[in-house]
């Protein structure tokens, strides 16, 4: 079973902020949701509903929709100001 990778417009905003070194990386980790929604070190957001994995500096905030095989990323970006 593959899921849907849907990222919103904030996400590809966020994306395209990241410099090199770290963009190849966090585009193939959200590629890689799309056979394994919960990949080893996933952990579960605590006072929101989601799901976050972390990639170096920089974390994926992603919703999983198991009953539409989907998933929404929602936000990344570096760790000391995702959470805000």
């Amino acid at each position: 079973m593959t899921y849907n990778v849907v990222l919103s417009k904030r996400a590809i905003k966020a994306l395209e902020k990241i410099p090199e070194p770290y963009y190849s990386k966090i585009k193939a980790s959200i590629y890689s949701l799309s056979v394994n929604p919960r990949p080893v070190g996933y952990k579960k957001l605590n006072g929101r509903k989601g799901f976050r994995i972390r990639v170096s500096d920089y974390r994926i905030i992603y919703d999983v929709h198991d009953d539409i095989l989907s998933v929404e990323v929602v936000n990344l970006g570096n760790r000391k100001d995702i959470y805000e």
